[in-house]
């Protein structure tokens, strides 16, 4: 038994892989779904409560492009997910373990959400603080997270994944992504993966935009930060 990517694998069974396979099924990827993590037992807090998230950006680039002189924002495509009775679109984040490092979160996180592996680039795009959507409208203090982002460029797309029958995965253009994000956090994550790809700038919609974003960012260095687990509040540090 040993974990990849965030699931649990289990040792060979022969006899199941073989049913499995007359069934139809990848034995693989239907026992890697089946054990995906669930819970927040594990989950990280920083010492103002905040709960830790680690997410991404998937990306790639258009192929059979013709024209080579076309900017890097016109090739790029990135992609989101949807949630049950939503119309608007989010990028793939979820919550920081104790187990794991914030590159191996994000990573485990665009597998369970959307299917997808690829090569993350460790250079965060920022860190913001946002409220969790079950305390959106609470006027506490409670129900803060701080999400540290990165840009993942998508280099396998699996066929089936943990949270498939949650998350549809869908590409898009930076322009539909823009518009379609749920969130200004996420926005503003977006908008940072822009200004550090090639050639990159600002995107008019972020310069067009009439009213301030809400969220605070913040960009603490994580590497040596403090937080505590959730199910005794000690005090860990971050690594």
């Amino acid at each position: 038994m040993g974990w990849v990517d965030g699931f649990l694998q289990p040792e060979k069974c022969p006899k199941l892989e073989q049913l499995l396979g007359l069934a139809g099924v990848d034995s693989e990827k239907t026992m890697t779904a089946l054990l995906a993590r669930t819970g927040r037992h594990r989950q990280r807090y920083a010492v103002d409560n905040h709960r830790l998230v680690a997410g991404c950006i998937p990306y790639r680039l258009k192929e059979n492009v013709d024209d080579l002189t076309v900017n890097m924002e016109n090739r790029l495509e990135v992609l989101m997910i949807s949630t049950p009775n939503r119309d608007d679109l989010v990028f793939p984040k979820g919550g920081w373990e104790d187990d794991e490092n914030v590159f191996e979160a994000a990573r485990r996180e665009a597998l369970e959400e959307a299917g997808v592996r690829g090569i993350l680039n460790e250079k965060e795009l920022g860190v913001w603080v946002f409220r969790s959507k079950s305390k959106e409208n609470s006027c506490s203090t409670e129900g803060y997270c701080r999400g540290y982002m990165f840009a993942l460029e998508v280099t396998e797309e699996l066929e089936s994944w943990p949270e498939q029958s949650s998350h549809e995965r869908i590409w898009l253009s930076v322009e539909e992504a823009f518009r379609l994000c749920r969130y200004d956090w996420m926005r503003r994550a977006l908008e940072e993966f822009l200004r550090a790809s090639p050639g990159g700038r600002k995107h008019r919609m972020m310069e067009d935009a009439a009213t301030p974003i809400p969220e605070v960012t913040v960009r603490p260095e994580f590497i040596e930060a403090q937080c505590f687990n959730e199910s005794d509040k000690r005090l860990v540090t971050v690594s």
